[in-house]
Formats: C-alpha cells, structure tokens, sequence
C-alpha cells in the first residue's frame, strides 16, 4: 500500500522527493510534507526531516557538514566553490578541514583520494573507523559524500550520486541488479533484507 511505500523510501534514505507509485501516473507528481506526515509515524516523520535537511545541505554550495562523527555540525564555506580546495573551521568542535576532501586541513598539498579522516585529539572509542565493516558512518566509493548507516539493508545507494554499493566492502553494485554479490565471497548472506524486496526498491528509484 501507500503508506509502506512512503516508509520504506524514507527507512532506506533514498529520496526526500516522494513520487507517486504509480507508473502509469501521467503527472508523476509528489506527496507533499503533510500528506506524507498524515501516514507515517512520528519517527519516520522526523527521519524525513532529517534526509530534507541533509539534502538541503548537500546541494547548498556555501555549506557543508563537518567530518568528525561525533560532531557533525554544519559549517559555512566562505566561497561557494566545492571543488576548489578552502579552509574550513567547524565553529561547534574547532576542527579545520579541508572542504574538497573533508580531511585534515593541507596547505600547499593536493587532495588525496581515500585520505584517511582524523579527529580532534581526545575522541576515542566513539569515533568510527573508515576501515570497519561496521562502521556507522562510511563515503560513498564514487563521489566521496559521507553516509550514515543507521539501518536497513547492506547495499546502499548514494542520494548524492545514485551509485549503488556494498556498505560491507564497498564494491560497486550498479551493474549488479540480482544482488549476486551477496551469494558468495566475505559478504554472503549480508543483504539484511529480502532480495525481492530490495529488488523493486532500485526499481523505483
């Protein structure tokens, strides 16, 4: 029905802009905020709210989200260039990083892809670890925008980007629309959901 669907997207955290089901629908309009708030639970209604915001800010030249997990703040750019490398200090933590590649702040140097994060001096055990399997919070292999992982399943696809990926090693999943990655090797039987489900989920996406 309606309602899981809207549910299901917004477990997923795959679109913040809600269309109608239907395939047919000539208009292939979009449920509004209050529509989408008068069939969800109040949880979900404040995940939603969350991955608006967090949309907002993705595609907002002029800010950014700080890189530390325990932090997590939003941080002004003082130019609105992405890609050309700024300075940036989160005004919540004091961290300064660079904007480019959200690593620590390197004057004079390229960005490194894959350049290991590091944190404030004092941040420990509550810090994740980009190597981790587990780890809560990960980038996206292709485009490099951080994604949380608070449920659902292990193959997720980037809301930046649409690129579809194993959240256990990484590996792209775009032309694996079978799922067969979860039928052998180190991530086997890791899925988390049904494959029919997430199946029809990429369907819609």
């Amino acid at each position: 029905c309606l309602k899981q669907y809207v549910e299901l997207l917004i477990k997923e955290g795959l679109e913040t802009a809600i269309s109608c089901p239907d395939a047919a629908c000539p208009k292939r309009g979009h449920l509004q905020e209050n529509e989408i708030e008068c069939m969800v639970a109040s949880e979900i209604m404040q995940r939603y709210k969350k991955l608006q915001f967090e949309r907002e800010v993705l595609l907002d030249p002029c800010r950014t989200w700080c890189p530390s997990s325990t932090c997590q703040a939003v941080c002004q750019l003082q130019e609105p260039s992405p890609q050309d490398p700024q300075l940036v200090q989160c005004k919540a933590c004091d961290i300064e990083f660079c904007s480019a590649c959200k690593s620590n702040w390197h004057p004079g140097q390229g960005c490194q892809e894959n350049m290991p994060i590091s944190f404030l001096p004092g941040e420990t055990s509550s810090v994740f670890k980009m190597e981790e399997d587990d780890a809560p919070i990960k980038r996206c292999p292709k485009c490099k925008v951080y994604i949380e992982r608070d449920e659902g399943c292990a193959q997720m696809m980037c809301k930046n980007c649409k690129h579809a990926f194993c959240w256990y090693c990484l590996e792209s999943l775009d032309d694996d629309f079978l799922l067969i990655h979860y039928d052998k090797g180190p991530c086997r039987n890791k899925l988390g959901h049904s494959r029919a489900s997430v199946i029809w989920h990429r369907t819609q996406v």
